[in-house]
């Protein structure tokens, strides 16, 4: 459900229900994410968020920010969760897979009708994927999957799970592969994590008990785990950059307004000189991430770049945090309120999080200095 609790003014009139915006006003606004999943398939508006349709072409980088700002404006952030983790990089996994299983899970998830989980983060520290337990065993045309996957998105609702697993020792990047595992499949076994902030998100810890697939149930190359996860992660980084656009932006409007309500003395909060000046360093902080996001769009959508991924996952990160600490500030008591800023704040924490912490992904970026320094110039006409 939305989770600022402001009263504003009537907005527009209905969307058309062919419309990005009419599917969502069909949901109520405590909808799932599976269910925000499911309509927004079945109106083909998960495949406009690709290159013709199809995932294996790229993302277009407008058409996800507009969908992940509009799923957030409605249901908030963890039904924008199970959105936004498999449009950016299960559905582009599965994509590159050339089995049955691999194709008909990514029809069915492309409209709607299944929702699919990311299996990465192991029951290791989740940043450090070379050191996943999860193991898958090949035996001629038998595959066993034996691990657990903790804090997966989607994990209660999804028919299928796609897992990354270790098929040998070592940290070496082609000890790893992709393995796609019914959700009904002997042997897995599923429960809600013990945490209510995401609850719409379904996201839960997986344990996969010695389930035996058959060799169609992998996906691309053998071997191909990393390298692949490494492409599509950059996707992931950037969906969250956009949606942090859109986040921060729909949190300063109705702190904004909320300011502007609020008497205080003989003016109103707003009009408080300290508060104007930390809102207006707000603006600039979200509007430096909406400028990265215009510079690097593309960049990571049609070349997967690592290094403007990590820039945009850093950013997105630090930005979040800085305008929803201090908007949860000027909230005061009220923000404490079921489903109020502060709880938004709690979850939005996950931007500094999930899809490599702000630490990593600052590691990354240290490792492009130079590259990233030499680009550091003003380019056009000189005077």
């Amino acid at each position: 459900m939305s989770d600022l609790r402001l009263t504003t003014l009537p907005g527009p009139p209905a969307a058309p229900p062919g419309t990005l915006d009419g599917a969502l006003a069909a949901l109520p606004p405590e909808a799932s994410g599976a269910e925000v999943w499911a309509a927004l398939g079945a109106g083909g508006h998960l495949a406009a968020c690709y290159r013709d349709g199809d995932p294996r072409r790229g993302v277009r980088p407008a058409a996800l920010a507009r969908l992940l700002a509009a799923a957030d404006a409605r249901f908030g952030i963890p039904a924008t969760l199970s959105v936004s983790v498999p449009l950016a990089t299960t559905l582009p996994v599965l994509a590159t897979g050339t089995t049955p299983e691999a194709g008909r899970a990514l029809a069915d998830a492309l409209a709607g009708r299944v929702t699919t989980a990311l299996a990465a983060t192991d029951a290791s520290a989740g940043t450090d994927l070379t050191g996943l337990r999860t193991a898958v065993r090949l035996d001629g045309d038998t595959v066993e999957v034996t691990g657990e996957k903790r804090w997966i998105a989607n994990a209660t609702t999804a028919s299928w799970f796609l897992v990354l697993a270790r098929l040998r020792p070592g940290r070496h990047f082609t000890a790893f592969t992709w393995v796609l595992v019914p959700a009904d499949a002997s042997g897995v076994h599923v429960r809600p994590g013990d945490s209510s902030l995401y609850a719409a998100s379904g996201t839960g810890h997986v344990r996969f008990d010695g389930v035996r697939l058959t060799a169609a149930h992998l996906v691309d190359r053998v071997g191909m785990g990393l390298p692949s996860f490494a492409r599509h992660i950059a996707t992931e980084r950037l969906a969250g950059a956009l949606w942090g656009v859109a986040l921060c932006r729909r949190v300063l409007a109705d702190t904004r307004s909320r300011l502007a309500a609020r008497a205080h003395g003989e003016a109103t909060l707003w009009d408080n000189e300290a508060i104007r000046q930390r809102f207006a360093a707000c603006l600039v902080r979200t509007q430096e991430l909406h400028a990265l996001c215009e510079q690097f769009a593309e960049p990571v959508a049609r070349r997967h770049d690592t290094t403007a991924a990590a820039t945009l996952k850093a950013a997105a990160g630090a930005t979040v945090g800085q305008v929803l600490g201090d908007c949860a500030q000027w909230w005061g008591a009220a923000g404490f309120a079921d489903g109020s800023v502060q709880q938004t704040r709690a979850q939005a924490a996950l931007f500094g999080i999930g899809g490599g912490a702000t630490e990593v992904v600052l590691a990354t970026l240290a490792d492009s200095a130079e590259h990233v320094l030499a680009h550091l110039e003003l380019r056009g006409d000189t005077p």
